[in-house]
């Protein structure tokens, strides 16, 4: 049986809009001003998921993906061509403009035929992560948390939601990375730009102590617990 994991880019408040401003919010391109090396590469560790499991996306996500994938040849890039995709559309596109790809019209049937078999990493998609939230139907969350908070914005977990902690691991350099958090009923974070201290703020009512690692977790029932964040980077 397969996992279906969620994978965000998310701010210290919560926050997984326009992480590249390309929506063009006042608040939009918070992942960018920490230099490239904090979005690049495989960030997610998801590794031979992309070779045996299925990326979906929601439409718009897609098609800002196609536009922007294909022409990359880099190894990680040259990896998401090669992954399975599916898109979750009620109505026909060209498919074909991002190799690999499928048009899924129907998302729980679309699951249930495939997670039997493979696993599904959802990247982005805010309406299809809104959807698998609510069935109840997300194994893990994987989220690369940046040392900002944008006070705007759609936020993952709108109403609060408690995980258990999976994994704790650094990602990237201190001065270019975030932090990555994962789980279901818990999640996973990974490492970034800040160093732990006695300033405690909460995090997606989600209980993580971490000190820039990549953190692991999934869904918990009892009780809800606090991320603490330095105000100041690491200095190396």
């Amino acid at each position: 049986m397969g996992k279906l994991i969620v994978v965000q880019f998310i701010t210290l408040d919560g926050v997984v809009e326009d992480p590249d401003g390309s929506d063009g919010t006042p608040f939009g391109g918070w992942a960018m001003r920490f230099g490239p090396q904090g979005v690049a590469g495989d960030k997610f560790r998801l590794g031979e998921i992309l070779e045996t499991g299925v990326l979906l996306f929601g439409r718009r996500t897609w098609e800002h993906f196609s536009t922007l994938w294909p022409a990359r040849d880099d190894p990680f890039s040259q990896a998401m061509n090669r992954a399975s995709k599916a898109v979750l559309s009620g109505s026909p596109l060209d498919v074909a403009r991002w190799s690999g790809t499928r048009r899924a019209a129907d998302l729980d049937a679309w699951l249930d035929e495939t997670l039997p078999e493979r696993d599904v990493v959802v990247i982005g998609s805010g309406a299809v992560v809104a959807q698998v939230e609510a069935a109840g139907r997300v194994d893990e969350y994987r989220l690369l948390t940046f040392p900002t908070a944008v006070g705007a914005g759609r936020r993952l977990f709108p109403d609060g939601r408690l995980l258990t902690l999976l994994s704790s691991e650094q990602v990237g350099p201190l001065r270019d990375g975030g932090s990555a958090v994962s789980g279901r009923g818990g999640f996973r974070c990974l490492g970034g730009l800040h160093q732990l201290s006695e300033v405690e703020q909460p995090l997606l009512g989600v209980g993580v102590r971490g000190r820039g690692r990549d953190l692991r977790a999934v869904p918990h029932r009892d009780g809800a617990a606090h991320r603490r964040v330095d105000r100041h980077p690491v200095r190396q």
